[in-house]
C-alpha cells in the first residue's frame, strides 16, 4: 500500500500535466507549457540519486522500517502541496517555484523507497519463490497507475474541458496526500527483516565497512544495476506513463480516450506480473531480461509508427508495451538485491538505481515529446534501442542470480 501510494504520487504529475501546465507557466502555447512541465518532471529525478543515498544509509544502519515510513511520508507531503498550490495567474512565478519544490521532494522521497521497499521484500520472501514475491512491488506499483490513470480517464470524462484545467487536476494531489496517512499507519506496523537484524547483531560484535566502502566494494554489481535499468527505465516511462499525455498534445488523440488507452493497457499488465516473476523463479532471472531487452528494441519503431490518431492504436501499443516489459519489472527487486551482501543492499540499490533512473527515465517524456513535435521522433526510438541492447550485453556477462541466499 506504501509502495502504491508512493508511485500514485510520482506518476499522477505526468498522467495530468496537459491539465495543469498552463497553471504554473505563462506560456500560451501549450505544447511550449507542456515541455516546461516536462522539464520540471526530469529536474525532480536529480533528486532521486540523493534520496537513495540518504534513505539507503538510513535502512542499512537504522532499519528498512524507519526509512519506509519518512520517504512515504515525503512523498505524500509534495503531493498535497501540489494539489494547493497556487496558479501563475495569481501569484506569478511563485507558483512555478512552489511546483518545484514539491517535485523535488518528490524525487527525494521516491529514490529512498526504492531502495528500502525493494530490499524489504526481497529480504522477507522465500529464497525459491523470491521472483513472485518482488512481483508484488511492481503490481502495486502498477495498481497505483492504473488507479491514476483511470482517474484521469474518469474526471476528463465527467468534468469539460475547462473543468479539469481550472480545478480538476487538482483532485488527484489532494487524493494522493490524504492516502499517504494510510500508508503511514500500515507500515507502522511492520517488522524488521532477519536478514537486517543479523546484518545489526555483526555489526555490533564485530566491523563492518563503511557504507561508502562497502558500495565501492561492490562497485561492479552497481554498475550492472545501471546497465540493467537505463534501457527499461526509458522504455516503461515512454510506454506506460508518459503516452497517453503524448497522444494527447502530439497525437491529437482525445483525452478521455486516451487515457482509457492507458487504464486497458495497465490493466492487462497487472494480470501478467505475477506469472512473470514466478516464470524466473523456474527458469532463471536472466531468460527474463534476455527476452525482454531484445522484443523491447525489436518493437520498438512498430509500436511507434502503430500511434497515428486513433485510441485503438494506442490501446494495442501500450498493451503490447506492458506485456514485454512485465518480465523485468516483476523481478527487479530480486535481482537487484541478489546483486548485494545485507550490509549494504539498500544504497547498493538504491543510488545506482536512482542515478539511472534520473539520467534517462526523467527525461524520457521531455525528449520524446521534443523531438516529436520537431519532426526527429525517430531519433529518440533509436536512442531507447541504444539504451535497450547495452542492458542484454549486461544481462548475457552477469551471473544467474536465482534463489541465491542473501548474504
Amino acid at each position: 500500500m506504501g509502495n502504491a501510494i508512493e508511485l500514485y504520487d510520482w506518476n499522477v504529475y505526468a498522467i495530468f500535466a496537459p491539465f495543469f501546465a498552463a497553471q504554473f507557466f505563462n506560456l500560451k502555447h501549450p505544447v511550449s507549457a507542456l515541455l516546461a512541465t516536462y522539464a520540471v518532471f526530469a529536474v525532480a529525478f536529480v533528486m532521486r540519486p540523493i534520496g537513495g543515498f540518504l534513505f539507503g544509509w538510513l535502512a542499512d544502519r537504522h532499519g528498512r522500517r524507519m526509512s519506509m515510513l519518512l520517504s512515504v511520508g515525503l512523498a505524500s507531503a509534495g503531493s498535497l502541496l501540489i494539489g494547493l498550490a497556487p496558479t501563475y495567474s495569481s501569484v506569478g512565478l511563485t507558483a512555478s517555484v512552489v511546483l518545484v519544490l514539491a517535485r523535488l521532494i518528490q524525487g527525494l522521497a521516491y529514490g529512498g523507497e526504492i531502495a528500502s521497499s525493494h530490499t524489504y521484500i526481497a529480504e522477507v520472501a522465500p529464497a525459491p519463490r523470491r521472483g513472485l514475491w518482488s512481483s508484488i512491488i511492481c503490481i502495486s506499483s502498477m495498481s497505483a497507475l492504473l488507479v491514476a490513470t483511470l482517474l484521469g480517464a474518469t474526471l476528463s470524462t465527467v468534468l469539460a474541458k475547462q473543468q479539469m484545467v481550472g480545478w480538476g487536476w487538482r483532485v488527484p494531489f489532494v487524493v494522493g496526500g490524504v492516502l499517504g496517512i494510510v500508508a503511514l499507519v500500515l507500515r507502522r506496523t511492520l517488522s524488521e527483516t532477519n536478514a537486517y537484524e543479523q546484518a545489526r547483531t555483526e555489526r555490533q560484535t564485530g566491523s563492518r565497512p563503511s557504507m561508502m566502502r562497502g558500495i565501492w566494494q561492490n562497485r561492479i554489481a552497481g554498475l550492472r544495476v545501471i546497465g540493467l535499468v537505463v534501457g527499461g527505465t526509458v522504455f516503461f516511462y515512454t510506454w506506460l506513463v508518459a503516452a497517453p499525455a503524448y497522444a494527447i498534445t502530439v497525437k491529437h488523440i482525445p483525452a478521455p480516450e486516451a487515457l482509457w488507452s492507458g487504464v486497458i493497457a495497465t490493466s492487462v499488465m497487472i494480470v501478467v506480473l505475477p506469472f512473470a516473476g514466478a516464470l524466473s523463479d523456474r527458469i532463471g532471472r536472466r531468460p527474463n531480461f534476455v527476452f525482454f531487452t531484445l522484443a523491447a528494441a525489436a518493437l520498438s519503431f512498430p509500436l511507434n509508427r502503430l500511434i497515428q490518431n486513433k485510441a485503438w492504436q494506442l490501446t494495442l501499443a501500450m498493451t503490447i508495451a506492458g506485456v514485454t516489459i512485465a518480465l523485468v519489472v516483476s523481478i527487479l527487486p530480486a535481482v537487484l538485491a541478489e546483486l548485494f551482501p545485507t550490509h549494504v543492499r539498500a544504497a547498493g540499490i538504491g543510488v545506482p538505481y536512482s542515478l539511472a533512473v534520473a539520467l534517462c527515465g526523467g527525461t524520457a517524456p521531455l525528449l520524446q515529446t521534443w523531438l516529436a513535435t520537431s519532426g526527429r521522433g525517430d531519433l529518440f526510438i533509436g536512442y531507447s534501442v541504444v539504451l535497450l541492447l547495452i542492458g542484454t550485453v549486461v544481462v548475457l556477462a552477469m551471473p544467474e542470480t536465482k534463489a541465491k541466499p542473501l548474504e
